[in-house]
C-alpha cells in the first residue's frame, strides 16, 4: 500500500510546495513510484513541475466526484512521478461541498482504489485549515511540516500539532506527526540557530537532521518549471533535498514500513 504523507503548514511561504516537488522528485529519482497530488488552488507544485495547461483535469474534478483518479492523473517528464494537477477551481471546492455528507472523506475514497500504484502518495496541501487540508490529513498517515525559521512560526506550528491532534481523534487515528523540516536555514542568523534549537528541543527526533538552506537556485528553479533538484543538482538546495529524501526513508526503513 502506498504510504500518504501530507505536506503541512498553515503558514504561508514557509517552503511547503518547494519541499513537496522535490521530495517528491527525489522519491522518483531512486526508483520509488511517487504520485504528487496538487492541493492548493494556487498550483504552484503543477507549475513547479512544469504542467501549464489550463485544458487539465485536476484535483478539483476529483474533490467534486465529476472524474475518477485515473482520468486526473498525469506523467510527467520525470521518470516514477505522476502528477495530480490543481487549478483555481479548488477555491470553489470549499463551498460547493459544505452539505455534502462525508465530505472530509472524498479524497481518501478516491485514493483507496490506486494505491498499490504507488509506493508514496505526497500532498501539496493549501496553507488554510479548510475542507482541503482537512481531505488531506484525513487521507494521510503522516504529516510533514516544512517550518520556517523565523518567531512566527512557532506559534503557527503550534496550532497545527492541535489540528493535528483533534484529526486524529475525530477522523483519522492512524495520523501522525512524521516529521519537520527546517527550511529557509541561515546559519549567519542568530534567529535561525535559535529556532532550530528551540524546535529540537520540543520535539526531538521528530525533527530531520537535514535543514533546507536559503538558496538562490531553490528561488530560480519553479520560474523554470522544474525542481532544484534537475534545474541544478549541484547546487547545495539540490543536495538538502537528496539528503532529506536519503533521511526520509531511512525513517520509513525504521518505522517498519
Amino acid at each position: 500500500m502506498a504510504r500518504i504523507i501530507s505536506i503541512a503548514n498553515q503558514k504561508g511561504g514557509v517552503g511547503k510546495t518547494t519541499t513537496a516537488v522535490n521530495l517528491a522528485t527525489a522519491l522518483a529519482a531512486v526508483r520509488k513510484r511517487v504520485l504528487l497530488i496538487d492541493f492548493d488552488p494556487q498550483g504552484n507544485a503543477t507549475t513547479g513541475i512544469g504542467i501549464y495547461s489550463k485544458k487539465l483535469n485536476t484535483s478539483y474534478d476529483l474533490l467534486t466526484k465529476a472524474k475518477t483518479l485515473s482520468e486526473v492523473i498525469l506523467n510527467t517528464n520525470i521518470p516514477g512521478l505522476s502528477l495530480i494537477p490543481a487549478s483555481i477551481d479548488l477555491v470553489g471546492a470549499e463551498i460547493e461541498l459544505v452539505q455534502v455528507n462525508g465530505r472530509e472523506r472524498i479524497l481518501k475514497e478516491a485514493l483507496a482504489p490506486y494505491d498499490q500504484m504507488f509506493d508514496y502518495i505526497i500532498i501539496d496541501s493549501p496553507p488554510s485549515m479548510g475542507i482541503l487540508s482537512l481531505n488531506a490529513l484525513v487521507a494521510a498517515s503522516g504529516v510533514l511540516v516544512p517550518l520556517q525559521c523565523e518567531y512566527y512560526a512557532l506559534e503557527g506550528l503550534s496550532y497545527l500539532l492541535g489540528s493535528i491532534s483533534r484529526i486524529r481523534a475525530t477522523y483519522n487515528n492512524s495520523l501522525s506527526l512524521f516529521g519537520i523540516v527546517l527550511t529557509m536555514y541561515d546559519r549567519r542568523n542568530s534567529l535561525s540557530v535559535s529556532v532550530e534549537n528551540d524546535v529540537r528541543k520540543h520535539l526531538g527526533d521528530k525533527v530531520f537532521k537535514t535543514v533546507i538552506p536559503r538558496n538562490i537556485k531553490i528561488s530560480e528553479a519553479p520560474s523554470y518549471g522544474r525542481p532544484v533538484l534537475i534545474y541544478d543538482v549541484k547546487c547545495v538546495g539540490s543536495y538538502a533535498y537528496m539528503e532529506l529524501a536519503k533521511e526520509f526513508l531511512a525513517k520509513e526503513k525504521k518505522d517498519g514500513r
